[in-house]
């Protein structure tokens, strides 16, 4: 891989050119560049890697099977949204090793701890700076990494710092100097102070010293006795410490910046909640329109999208169905410019990628708009492509009371039209007719754009059209339905005396609202024994989001978001699925999954075992936050604004304010104070922000996560990007304290 090789690097059956692949001495950069572009050349991390596919595993190399041999064929996939490097090999051998080259070097990136993480950081900004490659690095070198570094340090105190690393006073650093350079640079007072305070002899943490830190900051209270000499083992460097049972600064620092340092409690990372209830007591991560990867009109409607999403530990996905050509049923956007994909493509894909995330059961949301022969051709391709996969008979064989529990391990439920119910199976003599009033809600008409018929129709013609149509069902499609029955929704009163528990409605994100709103104690019960989906407003043509927290407070499982578009509706899905081993499913709180619940988000008071928190977060300082803006000399300006997401009551957010010309190590001091009424419900998102007092402030970095899994004590946000993939080593150094409201 040093030595390099020529690869055809493909991005469509028309689009195949030849690029020069190496990867670069550090062992982490591959560079590329064309023969033909002059000094141009690109360059990627092995840590923007997520996984190496080998073969035809792409829809590009999909299509071009015939003109290369899958043991050519090989797809570097990307963390987050972007996309995936097609390449051709010339020959298997070269293939081969490539493929586990790449794979040896995302595995030893992705197990790599924290302070080998940083080490590989400051190696990487030291290969940068250096210019000539000459190994060494003048001041002058150094001054421009520091700005490429988001520091404007003073340039007197730099050179002070420069001058004491520079050990051989040569007027240069070799890597080694450098990093004692960058250990100076990154002293952090901060965490020294807090040491210092728990310390004897300002030196070391003692094992009694460490436990009354665990017990009094972190609030471990008698697990510390058992946790001090477990740290010890863990974090602690030298042999001295660990001998004697005692943690220097530098063992201290590197537990603080560690995974059980972090904010998240590392237990509830872990699978933790109880998955023997039926589904309707779990929210369950879900995307709308899930062949999407951009907008509604005229976006690219790919098998990839599909993947993305399962990968991100979706458990329902959606499936747009359409009359194709040559018999086939094909995937779009009705009535849109989107590209089309076969649904026996679709299925194939759900079967290879839907566990690879999380074992538990995937709901496959069918919206059909195919005549019965087609719809036939789909129970066929769903029967022999999943097999077995797909959940088509009753568990026990008797009528379910309530619906089965997330223990389906392994199983595809579909979601779509019935004829009949569980109970009355009728014979072939029925006329199956079915109201096709799914996902058209009657009081809007906000969906003609994307879920309903062409634009050209009025709305009065699209409305008589649709209570006049009547579809036929296919009795094979029918006979897939088993516990997920899309039916039209009446009103609670009509669900309590008649509703089912395998009867399940969806909902426009604004007839959803209206609800929440005029009647948030019915739904929530509702919810307690059926399942409902939320969908995004038709208008959202852009793929935008709602805001998914509006309806979780409901109760609502399936809340559908457009996973393809990044931002705080995603950052909040996100947050609440990294809880539970990111199975994509969340236990709901008991006081939603009681069938007798009277909770109301507008009156959380009323509840009983209510119990609101107070919640203080002192901002204590930042750690190398990224440069948003990349021209040269530019340095941001950060501020920390923690915003909480919960019932109506708990809707709140307080910032910092922001430090000039400092992305490296700015430190704030600030508190900021929050009540929370439903802490079971509350999601805590911290964002960092570039102020800039002309225009809208850039965005930095974020963390989001459930109020219920915060770790109080002295704490580190590992922050996130735009996109939800890490940004190491970006982080915010915070002190949590959590009480009872009094």
């Amino acid at each position: 891989m040093m030595a390099g090789s020529t690869l055809r690097k493909v991005k469509s059956r028309s689009w195949k050119k030849q690029r020069h692949f190496r990867l670069l001495e550090d062992g982490q950069t591959i560079w590329y560049k064309s023969r033909w572009a002059g000094r141009g050349h690109s360059t990627f991390s092995i840590s923007e890697l997520e996984v190496v596919r080998e073969g035809h595993q792409s829809e590009v190399l999909l299509s071009i099977a015939e003109e290369f041999p899958a043991d050519l064929c090989f797809t570097l996939v990307f963390h987050g949204r972007q996309g995936n490097l097609d390449l051709v090999a010339d020959t298997p051998e070269e293939a081969r090793a490539w493929i586990q080259g790449v794979r040896k070097l995302i595995h030893k990136t992705q197990t790599m701890d924290e302070k080998e993480r940083l080490d590989q950081w400051v190696w990487d900004w030291f290969q940068k700076a250096d210019k000539n490659k000459d190994g060494k690095m003048t001041f002058k070198e150094v001054r421009k990494l520091l700005k490429m570094m988001n520091v404007d340090m003073n340039e007197e105190h730099a050179l002070h710092l420069f001058t004491m690393a520079d050990k051989s006073d040569s007027g240069s650093l070799e890597i080694e100097q450098f990093v004692l350079f960058y250990k100076m640079l990154t002293q952090r007072d901060e965490v020294w102070k807090v040491f210092q305070d728990y310390s004897g002899d300002g030196e070391k943490l003692m094992l009694e010293e460490l436990e009354n830190f665990l017990k009094t900051e972190q609030q471990e209270g008698e697990q510390s006795v058992q946790h001090a000499p477990e740290l010890i083992d863990r974090y602690e460097p030298s042999d001295s410490g660990e001998h004697g049972r005692a943690m220097s600064f530098d063992g201290f620092q590197m537990y603080l910046c560690s995974q059980e340092g972090s904010i998240f409690k590392p237990e509830h990372r872990e699978l933790h909640q109880d998955m023997s209830q039926p589904l309707g007591h779990y929210f369950i991560s879900s995307s709308h329109n899930t062949y999407l990867l951009e907008d509604q009109l005229r976006g690219h409607s790919s098998l990839e999208a599909y993947i993305q999403a399962l990968k991100r530990g979706c458990r329902c996905v959606e499936v747009d169905c359409w009359e194709g050509g040559d018999g086939e049923p094909i995937v779009y956007h009705g009535h849109t410019l989107t590209s089309k994909i076969l649904f026996r493509d679709v299925i194939s894909t759900l079967k290879e990628y839907a566990f690879k995330t999380s074992d538990f059961p995937v709901i496959l949301s069918l919206e059909n708009h195919c005549g019965v022969e087609q719809q036939t051709v789909m129970a066929r391709h769903l029967s022999q492509i999943l097999g077995d996969t797909l959940l088509t008979t009753l568990l026990d064989g008797t009528i379910p009371q309530q619906l089965p529990s997330p223990q389906l391990r392994g199983k595809i439920l579909l979601k779509a039209k019935k004829i009949g119910g569980l109970e009355v199976c009728p014979d072939g003599t029925l006329t199956d007719e079915v109201s096709d009033d799914e996902e058209m809600p009657n009081d809007e008409a906000e969906s003609a754009s994307a879920e309903n018929p062409p634009a050209e129709c009025s709305n009065h013609d699209a409305k008589v059209r649709r209570q006049k149509s009547k579809s036929k069902l296919s009795r094979e499609l029918s006979d897939l339905v088993v516990y997920c029955k899309s039916v039209h929704f009446h009103g609670f009163e009509q669900a309590r005396s008649h509703g089912k528990c395998y009867e399940m409605s969806s909902f426009s994100e604004s007839k959803a609202k209206k609800l929440a709103k005029e009647a948030g104690a019915d739904f929530v019960q509702y919810n307690s024994r059926q399942l409902s989906r939320i969908y995004p407003s038709g208008l959202r043509t852009d793929s935008s989001n709602y805001n998914p927290q509006e309806m979780w407070s409901v109760g609502c499982q399936i809340v559908a978001l457009n996973f393809q578009t990044a931002g705080l509706e995603m950052d909040l899905n996100d947050g609440l699925f990294r809880q539970n081993g990111r199975c994509g499913f969340v236990l709901k709180p008991d006081f939603m999954r009681d069938g007798h619940t009277r909770f109301s988000p507008e009156k959380p008071e009323e509840r009983q075992g209510y119990k609101p928190r107070r919640l203080s977060i002192q901002v204590i300082s930042g750690q190398q936050l990224p440069k948003v803006n990349q021209k040269e000399g530019s340095i941001v300006d950060p501020l920390v604004r923690v915003e909480i997401y919960g019932v109506p009551q708990d809707q709140s957010k307080e910032e910092t304010s922001h430090i000039n010309n400092n992305g490296f190590n700015p430190v704030w001091n600030e508190t900021l104070n929050f009540v929370i009424h439903v802490p079971e419900l509350a999601l805590v998102r911290f964002v960092v922000e570039d102020y800039d007092k002309a225009s809208r402030n850039d965005f930095i970095g974020q963390f989001t996560l459930p109020f219920t899994c915060v770790q109080p004590g002295y704490r580190h946000i590992h922050l996130l990007s735009k996109d939800g993939t890490a940004i190491p080593p970006s982080s915010l150094f915070v002190n949590i304290s959590i009480s009872e409201l009094t």
